[in-house]
């Protein structure tokens, strides 16, 4: 099972948040399988999205 800080570390060593880790957040959010640690890693993605320092991919495709 992925996690969501695992998601997320890719995103931050990358800079880039693709399509495909975004539909997996998704799945991991709709099975409600995630903890605190996990809520933290996503709240440093989006600090870093914010920041310039992740692009989301699914925003430059629009």
């Amino acid at each position: 099972m992925i996690l969501i800080r695992e998601v997320v570390q890719e995103a931050l060593t990358t800079g880039s948040l693709t399509v495909v880790a975004e539909d997996k957040l998704s799945v991991i959010f709709s099975n409600r399988n995630y903890d605190l640690e996990d809520m933290n890693a996503l709240m440093s993605l989006q600090l870093a999205t914010m920041a310039g320092h992740v692009k989301q991919e699914s925003q430059a495709l629009n």
